[in-house]
């Protein structure tokens, strides 16, 4: 056996020289002072081979186009074997990137390995650590959530600051129109298909420059015996990886990938929060506004990126062990001190229930029946909340004809009280200033229906319910869907219960079913329907967002 493995070794080394290449890389010399400290570069180079794995396998069942976007991963989490699991170790993944890549550039800071002969291997790094923000960035918006569009949308205006060059960066990013379509290509474009090779090349170019001035060693280590690269620090390398990869395993188990819920760009009112590792700098934004936002936003990054390019040019101090490199220790720590005040700041300037780190979204809208969401819709449409509050931390209305808080509302009525009181308000509650709501019977009784499924919990979430579920209810109860489709056990099974949609169909489907029925389900009974193309969109949207 041995005399075969012996064989099949020499074959693929004179075919191959795959073998040799290999105990030439176990086989280098390392200084003596090497050890724990230089592993984080092997972690790096670990986290972005999981992350090209993990976005492959997501990429099998993830549909590059807005809202399909966001279906599709619901889709992932919810249906396809691991698929949380893999959103999750990609996700989280990211941010053990971003970390693992900025600790090992400040450790070869602080040690001063990137002097003469290292400088090229040094600026490479520097430009890896922005390819990975680029990936963090663009990234961001492909699951198509609010958190996502909204965060892009921010992103946008603050590469539309940057003088002179503005437009052209927002026509570069597909942006002049606002976050759309042509946008989430570009972004998936980059994050796909052009940052993977350039980051594989320039890897590979770090880690050649890396063996061929080799690892600096300690100031006085240089004329000391060196040591292998293999056995000692391969298994360091091993048992750090093996320990980073445990806790990003954990985490990813533990701790669901957020996904809030579908795009909304009418949702005007949601608080859009970056990833934390740009909070520092969307802190920073605060502290520069109108004229000035431009030195936070491209001046001062820009000044950072310079200075860490040059800085082998700039140190041009005597070579000293890290305990004394006192202006290096001072650098570094002034550098963290100010993110990390400037994260903490993000945080606690962030208002009590806005959307940060959200799992889930208000979601609750999804539960409800049809008539009732397009209750919510009649509820906006007439302007009720001009007089009436809804929730019970919600603000008092001031004006002189001000109704009672409907979320907080411990008297309950009933159904046939509530629309004798939207058709005769006087008659019923004498003495009332609220005008007569000009709506149908079916309109009423949608109004009705939405007021009655309010509580002190329920009342805030269900009026943060995005426009596009509003309006697709409205939609599906003027056309009287549920005459055959059932929807939260609302209406008739005569055809197929519309729950779960966006498990069966896409979103192209679903708007060309409407428009020709007979084409895609042929002997439907189901009627055409003339939408206009924001009304196919709303409706659309709406199903493919049930449970």
């Amino acid at each position: 056996m041995r005399a075969r493995l012996a064989r099949l070794g020499h074959w693929l080394d004179d075919r191959t020289g795959l073998p040799a290449a290999l105990r030439q890389f176990l086989d280098e010399e390392i200084p003596a002072s090497s050890g724990w400290h230089q592993v984080l570069g092997s972690v790096a180079l670990f986290l972005f081979l999981t992350q090209a794995f993990t976005g492959a396998l997501l990429a099998l069942n993830y549909a590059p186009a807005p809202g399909e976007a966001y279906h599709s991963i619901r889709y992932i989490m919810a249906e396809v074997t691991g698929g949380a699991l893999l959103r999750g170790l990609h996700h989280w993944g990211a941010s053990f990137m971003v970390v693992i890549v900025v600790l090992h550039m400040l450790q070869v800071f602080l040690w001063g390995a990137y002097r003469k002969p290292r400088e090229v291997t040094w600026m490479i790094g520097v430009v890896l650590l922005l390819l990975t923000l680029a990936y963090a960035l663009t990234g961001y918006l492909l699951p198509w959530d609010n958190r996502a569009y909204w965060g892009t949308v921010v992103t946008t205006q603050i590469a539309a600051s940057a003088p002179g060059l503005g437009p052209y960066i927002l026509r570069l990013m597909g942006a002049e129109q606002g976050v759309g379509v042509v946008t989430f290509a570009r972004f998936y474009s980059v994050h796909v298909l052009l940052l993977p090779p350039l980051t594989v090349l320039l890897i590979v170019l770090h880690v050649y420059l890396v063996r061929r001035h080799g690892v600096a060693p300690a100031p006085g280590d240089e004329l000391k015996p060196g040591k292998k690269f293999y056995p000692g620090q391969v298994f360091k390398d091993t048992a750090a990886i093996f320990a980073v990869f445990a806790v990003l395993f954990t985490l990813a188990v533990a701790v669901k990938a957020p996904l809030g819920r579908l795009a909304d760009p009418t949702d005007t009112a949601y608080l859009p929060r970056p990833e934390w590792y740009f909070l520092f700098l969307f802190q920073l934004l605060k502290y520069f506004e109108g004229p000035l936002e431009v030195l936070a936003s491209v001046v001062l990054p820009g000044l950072a990126v310079a200075l860490l390019m040059a800085a082998p040019f700039l140190d041009r101090g005597a070579v000293r062990r890290v305990t004394q490199r006192t202006t290096a220790l001072l650098i570094a720590g002034l550098a963290g001190i100010g993110w990390a005040g400037l994260t903490l700041a993000a945080i606690a300037s962030t208002p009590p229930g806005a959307v940060f780190g959200d799992s889930t979204g208000p979601q609750q809208w999804r539960e409800l029946s049809p008539v009732e969401v397009a209750g919510i819709g009649y509820f906006h449409r007439e302007k009720c909340e001009a007089c009436h509050a809804l929730g019970v931390r919600a603000e008092p209305k001031s004006s002189p004809g001000a109704g009672p808080n409907l979320g907080a509302a411990t008297t309950r009525r009933d159904a046939a009280w509530l629309i004798a009181h939207f058709t005769e308000p006087s008659q019923v509650v004498p003495g009332s200033s609220m005008p007569p709501v000009s709506l149908s019977r079916a309109q009423l009784n949608a109004l009705a229906s939405f007021l009655l499924r309010l509580t002190p919990e329920n009342a805030e979430k269900l009026t943060e319910t995005p426009v596009f579920a509003r309006e697709g209810a409205i939609l599906y109860q003027r056309h009287r869907c549920e005459m055959c489709h059932q929807v939260n056990g609302a209406g008739q099974p005569l055809g197929l219960s519309l729950n779960g949609l966006a498990r069966r169909r896409d979103a192209a489907w679903v708007r060309g079913h409407f428009l020709d029925p007979q084409k895609y389900s042929p002997g439907s009974t189901m009627p055409p329907y003339e939408f206009t193309e924001t009304e196919n969109d709303q409706i659309t949207a709406y199903l493919l967002a049930l449970p």
